[in-house]
């Protein structure tokens, strides 16, 4: 069953309840109506009746009434010759006999229902006057009749036009399932979407269509990565193969110091390799997106990945604050901040010489790494974040040029921002600004003097 259909039954059926409950309650007040109007016609009868023979004259015969006069005794007699005769009931022969009250009462007579009323005569005895049902049963039959048939009639319209409405409100929906079905069958992502309106389905069609240019983007994302490590793989690739076959080709007849040479370029490619892959894999699943947003003392975290460095290389990090802006719990997936904070270490120890060291300072949601490397130009400030950008003044310094994607993609995807500069004094500055916690949305790096004291 579609869901046209379902919403057109379930439109029919509410409409059904309504127009029966209408035509009960219409019902029920005609009907108490038309034995309001009984009541009223059999009292106006009987006073006419009594009237006329308290006068001594004989009333008019009515063809859906019966008039008889009861005496004291309960003997009968009809005003009409030749009618028939009501049965008096206990109630109405107390009223001849007293000569006080009225009675009323439902008789049959010949098959006929006949409400009655006996009214006591002022010389004795009691008129007793009986009206037949007959005419209000049949307009009451009639009523319910036509009530019944216009009630079916109206609920069948109602589901008539619910299921034209509901076809023409429905109509965006089906293109949409329409065109969505084809995107799932060809993979074609860039397959327009059906124009969207101002109503909750142009709203869904708006929704539909940020997530399909959120695939898109993500699509050519993998595409350009696939492109981009074959091509950084290559390098490495070819330098092993070729040192292998050189190996292959000499079978020993090499000298020490020329199979010492190969060898280390065997190992230094092959170690070069792992790590491209790692990063690789790093940038492309993201394995910290299971991770929680949380509050994250960015201080602390900051002094765990220079203890980590300093006891892998020896190299001397210093983490100081600023006391013009102390540092704040950020909104982060713990994890993933502290890979980012490791590979911007690693990133300035690489650039570093031996014997400097490198800074990490912290202000507020702000954490910036600082270096005594050759700096960065300022038109490679936003470059240094793409994937497998080398600079032409880094080209020759090992790496895979995939550290800084990484932090850039962790810590946008939390709301923040990066950003990499050249230091005054030479050396760059690399770092990244997180939003306190509590508060959404990213904020520009912040600035203030720093002082140089330990976290």
């Amino acid at each position: 069953m579609t869901l046209r259909t379902k919403i057109t039954a379930v439109v029919a059926t509410a409409a059904a309840l309504a127009m029966s409950l209408a035509a009960f309650m219409s019902y029920r007040g005609v009907s108490t109506l038309v034995a309001d109007e009984l009541d009223r016609g059999l009292d106006d009868r009987t006073n006419t009746v009594v009237a006329f023979l308290a006068a001594g004259l004989t009333p008019p015969a009515r063809t859906d009434m019966i008039e008889q006069v009861v005496s004291a005794r309960g003997t009968v007699k009809p005003t009409a010759p030749g009618r028939d005769t009501l049965p008096v009931p206990p109630d109405a022969l107390r009223v001849a006999r007293t000569g006080k009250g009225e009675s009323r009462a439902d008789v049959v007579v010949s098959g006929t229902e006949y409400g009655t009323l006996t009214r006591p005569l002022p010389g004795g005895g009691a008129v007793m006057v009986g009206q037949s049902y007959e005419g209000a049963a049949r307009l009451d039959h009639q009523f319910l009749w036509r009530i019944s048939w216009t009630t079916a009639a109206a609920v069948g319209f109602a589901a008539l036009v619910g299921w034209l409405v509901l076809g023409r409100i429905l109509r965006p929906v089906r293109r949409l399932a329409v065109t969505t079905r084809r995107i799932t069958t060809t993979q074609d992502l860039a397959t327009p979407l059906p124009p969207a309106g101002s109503d909750e389905i142009g709203q869904l069609t708006h929704s539909f269509e940020h997530m399909l240019s959120a695939l898109r983007r993500s699509r050519a994302q993998q595409q350009q990565l696939v492109q981009d490590a074959s091509h950084e793989l290559r390098t490495p690739l070819t330098s092993v193969r070729g040192s292998a076959e050189l190996l292959q080709r000499a079978r020993g007849r090499l000298a020490p110091e020329d199979e010492e040479q190969i060898l280390t370029t065997l190992v230094t490619e092959t170690a070069a390799l792992d790590a491209l892959v790692r990063e690789l894999v790093e940038l492309a699943t993201d394995r910290h997106t299971q991770e929680d947003p949380e509050a994250v003392d960015l201080a602390a975290a900051a002094e765990d990945g220079a203890q980590r460095l300093r006891r892998r290389t020896g190299r001397t990090v210093l983490v100081v604050g600023d006391d013009a802006n102390p540092p704040v719990p950020v909104r982060a997936r713990p994890r993933a901040l502290q890979r980012c904070i490791d590979n911007l270490l690693s990133n300035a120890v690489k650039f570093s010489p031996e014997g400097t060291a490198v800074v990490v300072h912290i202000g507020g949601g702000t954490l910036t790494v600082r270096d005594q490397g050759p700096g960065i130009a300022p038109g490679e400030r936003h470059a240094v974040f793409d994937r497998f950008y080398r600079g032409p003044r880094t080209q020759a310094t090992p790496g895979s040029g995939l550290g800084l994607a990484i932090v850039h993609d962790i810590i946008t995807a939390d709301s923040g921002t990066v950003f990499a500069t050249t230091a005054d004094g030479g050396g760059a500055e690399v770092g990244f600004h997180l939003p306190p916690h509590g508060r959404e949305g990213p904020k520009g790096p912040t600035g203030g003097r720093r002082s140089r004291r330990a976290v």
